[in-house]
């Protein structure tokens, strides 16, 4: 299923800047003919830019919840999680150190 996921992320991303690559195209072909002025197809681009960026953010978010909701879903252990099981076991370490210092003490 998570290839699944990515494989439809990369689609609609390479859907994205393939749309992109063709506006620009599009914008410079208009200028050429004269139905476009620089100025307003640099203001055009800069505008699809922005809402292309804004876009961006807003897959990249909901990707990030969606790998989120199926690692929880499928109970794979993340780089956090995992990070703070060590330090738990550190600190449990730690503990019989001292009480095992503390025995042989006595």
């Amino acid at each position: 299923m998570f290839d699944l996921v990515k494989k439809s992320v990369f689609a609609g991303i390479g859907l994205a800047l393939k749309t992109k690559d063709e506006v620009e195209d599009l914008v410079e072909e208009l200028q050429k003919k004269g139905e476009m002025s620089e100025k307003e197809g640099r203001k055009f681009l800069k505008d699809v830019q922005k809402r292309y960026d804004e876009t961006q953010e807003k897959l990249e978010k909901r990707v990030e919840d969606a790998v989120k909701d199926f690692l929880k879903k499928t109970k794979i252990v993340t780089t956090d999680e995992l990070k703070e099981l060590k330090k738990e076991i550190r600190e449990l370490k730690s503990i019989v150190n001292t009480l095992t210092q503390k025995k042989e003490k006595e």
